[in-house]
């Protein structure tokens, strides 16, 4: 699943439109669409909309055992 893919679903599921989501998380459509198209959304990006929109994002990896290495790995 692409990034944009997943933030669309998110939209959906959250019920609000991106052109929305562009607006909480203080973008314009144009630009945002853009860097959807180009695949080009950061990781704090990301977490931005994650936590605009009441989710969490991780960004890990993740060992058979289940320990993870992320940047928020804590202690």
């Amino acid at each position: 699943m692409t990034t944009s893919n997943m933030i669309r679903e998110l939209c959906e599921k959250r019920h609000i439109s991106l052109a929305e989501l562009c607006r909480r998380i203080g973008q314009t459509p144009q630009n945002f669409n853009k860097k959807l198209k180009r695949n080009t959304v950061s990781f704090e990006e990301m977490l931005i909309i994650a936590e605009t929109l009441g989710v969490c994002y991780e960004q890990a990896f993740i060992f058979p055992d289940g320990r993870k290495i992320s940047l928020h790995t804590e202690g």
